[in-house]
């Protein structure tokens, strides 16, 4: 049943993987598919294409926003609908102090930029971990790792509180202790009609709780989104068995933007961003540097998975209990 393998069309190939204006490091993958969930060649072109970027975020927020929207362009001018960032593309500081006082309010001048970005491309943007400085900021002076969406006009028509934080010390990796800085969301965003499918919105250490990723499926997520910054231990070991688990058991696409090398002096990243579709196959990643991947929605394929594999039929909710639903 797995043997059967479509490849994807020539055309495509060449584009991704001779460097035509793309960063060296795009590669598509080939997408083993059940023989009669194929798409054809023709069909294959008219579905969405998203971009999922790749960025070594450092100190300075100039040069991080100049590096990011130069592959914004490069997607919007390849066709894509979509573009993903990931966690912290705003910047990554030394410490928490500088953290806090790198970070802007969602009105502040980089996320207006963005907006203008948006606009001037036309075309959405999942800014996948913001530094912000909520309403409580005064009286808190801790931040939120905002997921921010904006639509292709550069209005914000989603913004999704990091839940669960990353407090963690892993040996070889050194430690992390996200609460030092930040606060952590109190609820999920329902998933957001987009020209590329329903995207469920997520950050990083939130695919280490599938039931997070459940939720957003039933609340009717076609996409899974998780911008991430993994360490370079975590990374190897998990990053993408944790991608194609969330894909499966969610029968989801799951989209991961990541942050890649050496951002100062004692933080490194693992990279690797990649596009994972509902059968577990990653069909587009990046691998090493700065660069972006795309890769095409195929929502029938979607739907034929949760066909064939009807599973939240057959979720046993009186064993174990059921989510809550969404507001």
């Amino acid at each position: 049943m797995l043997g059967f393998i479509t490849r994807p069309p020539r055309q495509l190939l060449s584009l991704l993987c001779t460097g035509h204006r793309l960063p060296r490091n795009s590669v598509l993958c080939t997408q083993p598919r059940p023989r009669a969930m194929a798409v054809s060649s023709s069909t294959y072109w008219e579905l969405p294409l998203v971009a999922v970027c790749q960025v070594t975020s450092t100190p300075n927020k100039q040069e991080n926003f100049k590096t990011c929207a130069e592959l914004v362009r490069e997607a919007a001018r390849l066709g894509a609908c979509l573009v993903f960032l990931p966690e912290a593309f705003d910047f990554i500081a030394r410490n928490p102090a500088e953290t806090l006082q790198l970070s802007e309010p969602l009105d502040g001048d980089l996320l207006g930029r963005y907006s203008q970005l948006a606009r001037e491309c036309g075309i959405w943007l999942s800014l996948g971990g913001f530094h912000e400085r909520g309403q409580d900021w005064e009286q808190t002076q801790k931040i939120y790792n905002c997921h921010v969406l904006l639509n292709n006009e550069g209005l914000v028509v989603a913004s999704y509180r990091k839940t669960h934080l990353c407090d963690v010390q892993i040996p070889g990796q050194g430690p992390m202790r996200e609460s030092h800085s930040t606060m952590p969301g109190q609820t999920l965003e329902p998933p957001v009609s987009t020209p590329a499918g329903k995207v469920g919105l997520a950050i990083c250490y939130d695919m280490r709780f599938p039931e997070l990723s459940l939720k957003l499926a039933e609340a009717g997520a076609e996409i899974l989104t998780y911008p991430s910054a993994f360490g370079s231990v975590t990374g190897p070991a998990h990053w993408e068995v944790l991608l194609r688990a969330r894909a499966i058991d969610s029968q989801c696409y799951v989209i991961a933007a990541a942050q890649c090398g050496r951002h100062h002096e004692t933080r490194a990243s693992h990279g690797h961003s990649m596009v994972v579709d509902p059968w577990g196959t990653v069909v587009a990643r990046c691998s090493e540097g700065p660069g972006l991947c795309l890769a095409r929605i195929d929502l029938n394929f979607l739907q034929q998975i949760r066909q064939h594999l009807p599973v939240f039929q057959h979720r046993r909710p009186d064993l174990y209990g059921s989510l809550r639903p969404l507001s």
